[in-house]
């Protein structure tokens, strides 16, 4: 991967040489493995896959039926379909249980705890109701799925020691209203994440896309981290992960292009401000950033409305409240709570010690 370019003054630039050699060593390709290398890689271990899901039944139950023909039947790589139906109101949980997922309702895992929304929730919820030793994430919404996906992030956690955690990313085509972009795709990653984990993580800078929603760890090293609960929970899991295990203990794979449903640019607006919100958090608990006065966690936006005939167009404000929540590391859970069986006496806290708190 060619990492130089000539600055304004004619200087040459270069990422650290420890990017550069972190990008040689731990980068790789989807097709450098086979199912069936892997199950002879596997040695017993076993492996779970969690497809987070909110009103995907468009697309979730062809993902599912994708993982259990190929890695489950053809090649028994994956022992653990999951589907987390994130209250749902299409049918996402027939949908997924009809191609041969388990599907559990997100509330009904550890309901002893207050409820949380959003993905990171989710996510945290498949890893405590899941029991592989490795965990793939995979998105629910995607349209062109392919069994590689999986094979590409279970790839270097069987077959490259020292590698705990693995990040997937594509091409991510922008189309839409008569246009497309081929690596249009990805704007809250190009437009936020990027620009401030250069300058705030820069050891994190070889990372080609830190928002993927397809990574894999050793259940070990995730049940070790919180969860955010909401959209800033991949970017927190990368800086919990390079500041607890290093660099090396990072991997990313290409897994080829990667299609789904694009969001509204409000959409992206909250979700943008979500990982903000994670990143300031995260820049205080390590010591990177002193902040005086903590960020307020109230978003305003305004969107067009049309009031009545005659009266013309008007804008809506509309208030989004995206207090930081996050839920504990699983292992602290379960050993304050005498076993994965107790796990539902532990509460989700709000992160950033004095940054605002829900009621």
């Amino acid at each position: 991967m060619h990492a130089t370019r000539a600055g304004s003054d004619g200087h040459e630039l270069a990422v650290s040489p420890e990017i550069g050699t972190w990008l040689e060593r731990r980068s790789g390709r989807a097709d450098d493995w086979t199912a069936a290398e892997l199950v002879a890689a596997k040695r017993g271990r076993t492996v779970s896959v969690v497809i987070p899901a909110k009103d995907e039944e468009e697309t979730v139950g062809e993902i599912v039926r994708t993982i259990r023909t190929a890695l489950v039947e053809a090649e028994p790589l994956v022992d653990e379909v999951l589907v987390v139906d994130s209250c749902s109101q299409d049918g996402t949980a027939d949908v997924a249980a009809d191609a041969g997922a388990l599907v559990v309702a997100q509330d009904d895992v550890l309901p002893a705890l207050p409820r949380c929304r959003g993905k990171g929730e989710a996510l945290w919820k498949g890893l405590a109701a899941t029991r592989g030793e490795l965990v793939a994430f995979v998105d629910g919404d995607l349209y062109d799925f392919t069994a590689d996906y999986v094979v590409g992030l279970l790839g270097p956690l069987l077959t490259r020691p020292g590698v705990d955690y693995v990040k997937g990313f594509y091409h991510r085509p922008l189309a839409g209203e008569g246009r497309h972009e081929a690596d249009g795709g990805g704007r809250v990653t190009e437009l936020v994440a990027r620009p401030l984990l250069n300058m705030f993580w820069p050891e994190l800078s070889g990372f080609v896309q830190p928002l993927a929603g397809e990574y894999a760890g050793r259940r070990e090293v995730l049940e070790a981290i919180p969860f955010v609960t909401h959209y800033g929970v991949e970017v927190g899991h990368l800086i919990d992960l390079i500041e607890r295990r290093g660099l090396d203990a990072l991997a990313q794979v290409d897994l080829g292009t990667r299609t789904h449903r694009h969001q509204t640019t409000q959409a992206l607006g909250r979700m943008s401000a979500q990982i903000i919100l994670t990143m300031l958090d995260r820049l205080k608990r390590y010591g990177r950033l002193s902040m005086p006065v903590p960020p307020a966690t109230l978003l305003a936006q305004f969107q067009r409305s049309v009031a009545g005939p005659g009266t013309g167009i008007e804008r809506d404000l509309v208030l989004t409240d995206l207090t930081l929540e996050e839920r504990d590391p699983l292992a602290g859970i379960a050993r304050e709570s005498g076993g994965a069986a107790g796990r539902g006496a532990a509460a989700a806290h709000v992160a950033g010690g004095d940054l605002p708190r829900t009621a």
